[in-house]
């Protein structure tokens, strides 16, 4: 009985932080402003066909875990849709978080693959994590690091991969994770 009641603690404690993530926040112009206050962030907004941003990505795992967040999708600063990325993972990994996260869009080739109904990224892709402190990615496509302030004042390092750069801050919780998975985005015109 106590091995059960310590399972379902476990499970609301990790769980906890994707309240405010599925409530339906919609601050789309704060993420868009803290990603452009980023000093090298902004740049992708001028080289960018577009782009897809997430305010709040909530993220939870014990050895499987998941994230989902709803987004909007831009063309020159224009709501052209709505995504929901959806990722699963599988590995050691403890913890829950929120972030939020922009994804770029090269050109219009990587804009259409985006949205073409329901986009992967595969266990290769990388994001570019805008923290305070040291941060660093790696993956079979490559690797990055960087350090940085906060999250208004963030330096990013990273570029276009396969036409599209990913980025995310940091919004609160804690997670441990060597794991490998893939997310999906599914795409529906405004």
């Amino acid at each position: 009985m106590q091995r059960r009641l310590s399972a379902i603690l476990v499970l609301l404690l990790v769980l906890a932080p994707f309240g405010n993530a599925w409530a339906g926040e919609n601050r789309y112009e704060e993420t868009i402003s803290i990603f452009k206050s980023a000093l090298e962030s902004d740049h992708f907004f001028d080289v960018s066909y577009g782009y897809a941003v997430f305010p709040s990505v909530g993220r939870a795992g014990v050895g499987v875990g998941g994230a989902r967040g709803k987004g909007r999708v831009f063309v020159n600063g224009e709501r052209v849709g709505r995504s929901t990325m959806t990722q699963a993972t599988v590995g050691l990994q403890l913890g829950a978080q929120r972030y939020r996260m922009i994804v770029f869009f090269e050109d219009e080739r990587a804009f259409n693959e985006f949205t073409s109904g329901s986009f992967a990224f595969s266990a290769q892709a990388q994001a570019v994590a805008i923290t305070a402190g040291a941060s660093a990615t790696a993956s079979t496509a490559g690797s990055s690091a960087g350090v940085s302030g906060g999250q208004r004042d963030a330096t990013t390092v990273g570029g276009f991969n396969r036409g599209m750069a990913v980025f995310t801050v940091a919004r609160g919780g804690l997670m441990y994770e060597a794991s490998i998975g893939g997310a999906r985005f599914s795409f529906r015109p405004s």
